[in-house]
């Protein structure tokens, strides 16, 4: 099977970046969620990404017309027929995650496959919710797509060579630098990031330093283009938090424990630059 068909499931900022990238590389994309307007609004936000590309010189007014014009913006799963490949976009919460595959599985074509974008939960125990685990595989995108040009590729203990093949072709023609990871909790990019982002947390929580002397130091001292909280910030708080809590929860260990700023900071509603306010503010 050839994979011309790309739905993506979560009009968030995430599931926004990817539908962007497939587009960009040809494919056909639907873009669903459960609020359409969200998805009408993430269809806008690409356009005017991709204008701002335009205007700087950076990309053909065509090319622009032509990759919006490959995304679909849509609400109902029964929308989701023509599908080859569905990438799940939403929040770190297994149930959340489970309920989505099992409305898509309902009426996607039976050698389609599905995958997760999860930043932390192991493929096998997502793949477990599912008829064909072994058409389930792990694509986790690094935050954020468009710019970023990592994909980890995660196979569950089911997940079939042909699938994984399929999944590498698509990852690869989105012009991706792929990893494969193995299937535990937080893969490899999260279990090395969050401990950092946490002690940054720490560090601000004991008043160590202000954010801005924090992210200084990172960038400064450690050549990082980007500081923990500004990283945070970008991610959003509410990901890093609930990333931590899986992993914090499946090892046990306290390095992944999440600091009480955090939480506070997500009990607030301070979320990031999502929100215009996380450790920093930013303009709406």
């Amino acid at each position: 099977m050839q994979i011309e068909h790309i739905a993506v499931i979560g009009a968030g900022q995430m599931g926004t970046g990817i539908a962007q990238v497939a587009a960009a590389a040809g494919f056909q994309v639907q873009l669903l969620d459960v609020d359409e307007k969200l998805a009408v609004r993430a269809k806008e936000r690409i356009d005017g990404a991709l204008a701002g590309q335009v205007k700087k010189g950076k990309l053909e007014d065509k090319v622009r017309i032509e990759t919006v014009s490959r995304i679909t913006p849509i609400q109902r799963f029964a929308q989701l027929g023509n599908a080859q490949l569905v990438i799940e976009a939403a929040i770190e919460d297994v149930n959340i995650k489970s309920e989505i595959f099992r409305q898509a599985q309902a009426v996607i074509s039976e050698d389609a496959i599905l995958a997760s974008n999860t930043s932390s939960i192991p493929i096998t125990k997502l793949a477990a919710a599912t008829r064909h685990p072994e058409r389930f595989i792990g694509l986790h995108f690094m935050n954020t797509p468009p710019l970023m040009r990592l994909v980890e590729i995660i196979r569950g203990l089911q997940t079939s060579d042909e699938t994984a093949e399929q999944a590498r072709s698509v990852t690869e023609k989105l012009g991706k630098v792929i990893v494969s990871a193995s299937d535990m909790p937080g893969f490899i990019v999260n279990r090395m990031l969050i401990p950092f982002l946490n002690e940054a947390c720490f560090a601000l929580q004991e008043g160590l330093g202000t954010p801005e002397d924090i992210d200084m130091g990172a960038k400064l001292g450690l050549n990082h283009p980007m500081g923990p909280l500004e990283l945070a910030d970008l991610i959003g708080l509410d990901t890093v938090l609930y990333i931590g809590e899986v992993l914090h929860r499946e090892f046990g260990d306290q390095k992944y424990r999440p600091p009480t700023i955090l939480r506070n900071h997500v009990a607030a509603g301070w979320l990031g630059r999502k929100t215009g306010r996380g450790f920093y503010r930013y303009p709406r």
